[in-house]
């Protein structure tokens, strides 16, 4: 009988409003600029923060940061995405991850740094030993993205797209943006001391 009635399209079953409202647009304006501004927050405070437990590679990957946030906005407006309150969150995510990877990197120059290395051997050995965890760290969340767009509507799909973007954007800015960076400023400098 239920599969008969399910086939027919219709339950014998009234409908109850428990509550109805009605959201005008300048609620969603209010909602985006708050959502504009806690990204503003958030990457100041993530800049730095990473300037004080960095020095001057924090500096390094705030310019990487910039440039990762440049190219997810600028594919986002090459598309002709439309920014939603859930495409606020996935830029803000983004921010968090491209930091996460730096901060890996980071880390494992300053391990590199206490076996006695020399400057350039960690820094070469940094990278490298904290490629594996970026890249799988990135693409089990690109995967999380594909997820969400395929099973997702709208807004959902919103997030997974600038959430998808920004793990490229964030493994490209991570593993050659920021080590391009150090690299020139290693030959200018020439550093026989590096403290981070």
């Amino acid at each position: 009988r239920l599969a008969i009635l399910l086939r027919a399209g219709a339950l014998p079953a009234a409908i109850t409003v428990l509550e109805q409202r009605t959201v005008g647009p300048d609620l969603g304006a209010d909602s985006i600029a708050a959502g504009e501004i806690a990204t503003v927050v958030a990457f100041a405070a993530v800049m730095i923060f990473m300037v004080l437990s960095y020095g001057l590679f924090g500096l390094f990957a705030n310019v990487a940061l910039i440039v990762n946030i440049a190219l997810l906005i600028g594919f986002l407006s090459a598309v002709g995405a439309t920014l939603t309150l859930p495409g606020i969150a996935g830029i803000v995510l983004t921010i968090g991850m491209a930091v996460d990877a730096n901060v890996l990197v980071f880390e494992r120059i300053r391990e590199e740094l206490k076996r006695s290395k020399g400057v350039a051997r960690a820094i070469e050995a940094g990278y490298e030993r904290a490629l594996s965890a970026i890249v799988d760290a990135n693409i089990t969340t690109f995967i999380a993205a594909a997820i969400l767009f395929a099973m997702g509507s709208g807004p959902v799909k919103g997030f997974a797209v600038t959430l998808g973007v920004g793990v490229v954007t964030s493994v490209f800015t991570a593993v050659l943006v920021t080590r391009l960076i150090v690299a020139g400023w290693f030959a200018r400098a020439r550093p026989k001391v590096l403290a981070l």
